[in-house]
């Protein structure tokens, strides 16, 4: 019998388990791959996410070691004109904005986990529940038949999650869109200022690029449409150069000629239809999701990993204030009304910020036509992206200090 069982080892599964060990609770992490994952490369970090970091204890060590992102210029291709945008935050907002390395996440808060906690190459295959002493109980399968037993489940599992599926949720679909992403390395110095975002706009495409440190910069190009074809990372990289980017400014073409290619992919940018987190089923009985699981949506505003850290926290202080009532105790009959309480916070923050990410993306790259870049130039860049930022000054709560639990984990108690 576990405690907890987290399908999932990205950004959302590891963060949850992180804040439940903070609030006294044992978590097992299934994660299906073989070690960490770090598909994207890289994300932006915004106030909210520093907040629910901060609140996990890892917002320290990883603020220091970027530089961050006060402002950024955004070139129209066709015009050749240059826009300023400022990210600039106040003591008030919390913590600028800053782009880190994903794979940087995901070890600072995997090094906060107690040994044992992930258990790789673990694919589970069902999740089903029974009442056990009158109380709920969670059975998740494995590949290999093992079943584990629990008094909850989350699933961090992603796009394509096994515990969505589960709850009823349809499964996400299509923008229409795709990324390319990648990281560059330069051996000598780019000589570009670190936390400052260089964005590109043309007909249909949006691409951009930020230097993380004095030799490494993260970049993107997203256009319309999917590739046709799997292709290998080294082709990948020629048809953004000589393609997709060919009349983008030289600065543009060197970054993407300098990747690294064991870290370039190419995606199809995929979201939950609003309504759909909205009126859907996102708990069942001592099961629910966080993270891409609940709500993906697309990067044009750079929340989908500051929501699930956000999700972490408010899962972790719900589950927190049960265990406060109980004297440190973690019962499977209080589990459902904790995870209640957390769906009913992030439902609607959830559908928010799905529902402004789609419509960022929409204005940024929605044609070339006089309409289009009077909403796009005037309208997104010079008034509605400061109200769009003001999302990210959210504060997602701290979590509880359960001081009566043993250094163990909390007790066992159906």
């Amino acid at each position: 019998m576990e405690e907890v069982v987290i399908v999932g080892g990205g950004i959302a599964g590891l963060a949850t388990a992180v804040a439940l060990k903070k609030v006294g609770v044992r978590a097992l992490i299934l994660e299906r791959s073989t070690e960490l994952r770090a598909i994207g490369a890289a994300l932006g970090l915004f106030p909210n996410a520093w907040v629910a970091l901060d609140a996990l204890g890892v917002s320290d060590k990883l603020a220091a070691l970027y530089a961050p992102s006060d402002k950024g210029y955004v070139t129209n291709v066709q015009t050749k004109s240059i826009q300023e945008v400022r990210y600039a935050s106040n003591d008030r907002d919390g913590a600028p904005p800053r782009t880190i390395h994903r794979k940087v996440l995901l070890e600072a808060l995997a090094e906060e986990l107690s040994p044992n906690t992930i258990r790789f190459s673990s694919k589970i295959t069902s999740v089903e529940t029974q009442v056990e002493q009158g109380s709920p109980i969670c059975m998740v399968t494995l590949d290999d038949g093992t079943v584990i037993k629990s008094k909850a489940v989350i699933g961090c599992d992603g796009l394509h999650s096994i515990v969505a599926r589960w709850l009823g949720l349809r499964p996400p679909v299509c923008t229409g869109r795709s990324v390319v992403r990648g990281l560059s390395l330069f051996p000598e110095g780019h000589r570009l200022e670190p936390g400052v975002i260089q964005q590109f706009v043309d007909v249909g495409k949006r691409a951009g690029f930020i230097a993380l440190n004095d030799k490494e910069l993260y970049w993107f190009c997203v256009v319309m449409g999917s590739p046709k074809e799997k292709l290998d990372p080294e082709m990948i990289q020629r048809e953004v150069s000589e393609n997709l980017a060919k009349d983008f400014p030289p600065v543009y073409i060197d970054v993407v000629e300098h990747s690294d290619l064991s870290s370039v992919t190419w995606g199809p940018l995929m979201f939950r239809y609003p309504w759909d987190v909205l009126f859907g089923n996102l708990a069942r009985s001592n099961i629910t999701v966080a993270g891409d699981a609940m709500h993906p949506m697309t990067p044009d505003m750079g929340q989908g990993g500051c929501a699930a850290l956000e999700d972490a926290v408010v899962l972790g202080r719900h589950l927190g204030d049960a265990i406060s009532k109980r004297g440190g105790e973690l019962v499977a009959r209080d589990i459902g009304f904790a995870i209640q309480k957390y769906v009913k916070e992030r439902r609607l923050r959830a559908t928010a910020l799905i529902a402004a990410s789609y419509l960022s993306g929409w204005l940024q790259q929605g044609g070339s036509s006089r309409l289009m870049r009077f909403l796009r130039d005037v309208v997104f860049y010079r008034l509605l992206i400061t109200r769009l930022f003001n999302a990210t000054r959210y504060d997602c709560g701290k979590l509880p200090s359960v001081s009566s639990l043993p250094s163990s984990g909390s007790k066992s108690s159906i």
